[in-house]
């Protein structure tokens, strides 16, 4: 029997890339397991209907406190955990997608001689997969540019969802006026303070011109009414938004991207700041809008004028986007993905 572990987890952008995986691994296969911590990965993986088994995570915390002095203790707990666990399934290859719930998985991996693979979807490497891909057979990237010059790394694209390439503007159950366009604005899996904001203060201006979709994040909804405003806390439809969308307004989550860039749509994003990040989302932002692919608006920069002339320029630019993206090939990735990995399996 083969088998592969998928491992990541802390928000969706760990998650749903292995996720977009299972269909391909499927039909190699044939057992599909996942490990990580009691978070938004259990649920997913979970509903994904693959077999889970959780451990402790243990998260490193970048500035200097107390609790960091704790870490080598639970992590040893951890890699035992993850190890017994790896001793039990017996796996041909553990494919990770970084996050800190993956350390003691790939270290574990490493101990028990079976091949890792981690994937970096950020234009440069978080904390955790620096860390994992000392453990690791191959880092595999989403960016040519990531791995330039680098043994032991691959460009290889990052995991698409099938299913964002078959959505229907008709599956969306909205009302949406047949002339004006369409703007989808979504802040990620945790949805955005920042856009979520803009959008509500100048929602009235707003919806003079567009039918207004808004994926505010669970948990930050509220109570807004008004004609063409069509707000929803979370959505398991996303690809039925993307249809209906001539243009979005995101963050600038590497997986957002990318599938954003599939689907070759217009977009501005507006990259989470230094201050509350590592400062991978203005680097992936910059890469792209540099091809001509995207525009990006900084956080810091963002007043209501700004952000209002920047959906208008969206607007204005949208053809010279698409085609920019449409030179630029935008392939799934997926098949190439699970190549490498029965290549690299026991």
């Amino acid at each position: 029997m083969k088998t592969i572990v998928l491992t990541g987890g802390g928000t969706a952008g760990h998650v749903m890339p292995n996720l977009a995986l299972v269909p391909e691994l499927k039909k190699h296969f044939d057992r599909i397991v996942y490990i990580g911590s009691n978070g938004i990965e259990k649920d997913l993986a979970e509903n994904e209907g693959l077999e889970f088994y959780e451990i402790p995570c243990v998260k490193f915390i970048r500035s200097l406190t107390i609790k960091n002095f704790a870490i080598p203790f639970k992590l040893v707990s951890s890699i035992k955990k993850a190890k017994k666990i790896l001793i039990d399934i017996k796996p041909n290859i553990i494919f990770s997608k970084g996050g800190y719930v993956s350390i003691p998985v790939a270290i574990a991996g490493k101990k028990l001689g079976i091949p890792v693979l981690t994937h970096e979807s950020d234009l440069s490497l978080g904390l955790a997969n620096k860390i994992i891909s000392h453990y690791s057979k191959l880092t595999l990237t989403a960016f040519e540019k990531t791995a330039e010059g680098k043994k032991r790394y691959v460009w290889s694209g990052t995991p698409i969802r099938n299913k964002i390439m078959k959505g229907k503007k008709e599956n969306l159950n909205f009302n949406l006026n047949p002339l004006k366009k369409t703007v989808l604005f979504f802040g990620g899996s945790l949805g955005s303070k920042a856009i979520n904001e803009k959008v509500l203060s100048n929602l009235e201006i707003l919806t003079r011109k567009y039918n207004v979709l808004h994926i505010t994040g669970k948990g930050k909804l509220g109570n807004k009414k008004m004609k063409d405003y069509f707000p929803v806390e979370y959505t398991n439809e996303i690809e039925n938004f993307f249809a209906s969308a001539d243009m979005i307004v995101s963050r600038a989550g590497a997986n957002s991207i990318f599938e954003i860039l599939a689907l070759k749509k217009p977009a501005l994003l507006i990259p989470l700041p230094k201050s509350e990040s590592r400062g991978d989302q203005i680097d992936n932002a910059k890469y792209f809008a540099e091809k001509g692919m995207c525009h990006v608006l900084f956080q810091e920069e963002m007043t209501d004028q700004k952000f209002l002339g920047s959906i208008a320029n969206l607007e204005k630019e949208a053809q010279n986007l698409k085609k920019n993206i449409k030179e630029n090939s935008f392939s799934n990735p997926n098949k190439k993905i699970v190549e490498i990995i029965l290549k690299n399996a026991k």
